[in-house]
């Protein structure tokens, strides 16, 4: 289990279930997440204190009693609403999971106040953190999965779009594409035949942080899955396209409250959930 001073303490695997990209568990004191987007939807609940977030710059709350959805492609933040921080254990889902029809819906209620969710959530956690009981673990991801459509579908129409058209998106793509090798805010420019100080204020009006901000969240990402592989921060900075480990392991901290190396260290450690310590 890696550590680190303030009581903070990161767990993290991938494991053999469909759909399911990570199982992230974490203890944050004083660590808060700048503004970032995932390309997979954040399953989350809450075992101790309270989480604050903005999610598409309208601000909410995680609660121990509630479950919290948060879906790909819309920018959010967090930090702990309480002085002694949170517990948190988190799923990310990808979209094969659930559709990006519902991203929408999700945004404009990211809590599901549902106890009998919440606990199968629970159980789900401690399903993936034995192995051998895959088999469980998906049978009880598709009951979960089925009961967050039920809830999703049950509101009204979203009255937030998952993301802007047009301009932004296709920025967005084309650093989704060039994540590794990057890409200047000139040939951006060049290529998408938009002038660049609007390309950049599109962008950030449409997914709610800039485009730099957001290659280097799609970078850490990408980072993170590599190291759940068992690749060596060195040769996951490289992958990533970060200049060298160094520059890997100021983001990853900004964004993670933990270095690579504990963050592999943690992943190597053994699946151990949050809960358990």
């Amino acid at each position: 289990m890696a550590t680190r001073p303030a009581g903070s303490h990161v767990s993290a695997w991938r494991p053999a279930v469909a759909g399911v990209v990570e199982v992230f568990h974490a203890h944050f004191v004083d660590h808060a997440y700048p503004p970032h987007i995932h390309d997979v939807w954040t399953l989350l609940i809450v075992d101790d204190g309270a989480v604050r977030f903005d999610l598409d710059r309208h601000r909410h709350g995680a609660l121990r009693t509630s479950v919290t959805l948060l879906p790909p492609y819309v920018s959010h933040d967090g930090r702990s609403a309480t002085p002694d921080g949170f517990r948190k254990r988190v799923l990310y889902l990808d979209t094969s999971a659930l559709g990006v029809e519902l991203v929408g819906r999700a945004v404009d209620e990211p809590a599901v106040a549902d106890p009998h969710l919440r606990d199968r959530v629970h159980h789900l956690h401690q399903a993936l953190a034995a192995p051998g009981d895959e088999f469980e673990a998906e049978s009880r991801l598709a009951l979960i999965l089925d009961r967050l459509r039920q809830q999703l579908r049950q509101r009204g129409p979203a009255t937030v779009q998952p993301a802007a058209r047009g301009l932004a998106v296709r920025l967005r793509e084309l650093l989704d594409a060039r994540t590794i090798e990057g890409v200047t805010l000139r040939e951006a420019a060049e290529l998408l035949h938009a002038h660049p100080t609007h390309l950049v204020r599109t962008f950030t009006h449409a997914h709610g942080l800039p485009p730099h901000s957001y290659l280097t969240g799609r970078r850490v990402e990408l980072a993170r899955r590599l190291l759940l592989t068992g690749q060596r921060p060195a040769a996951a900075a490289a992958a990533a396209g970060f200049f060298d480990q160094a520059h890997l392991t100021r983001h990853f901290r900004r964004y993670l409250g933990v270095s690579p190396a504990r963050y592999l260290g943690a992943s190597n450690a053994g699946i151990r959930p949050a809960g358990r310590r």
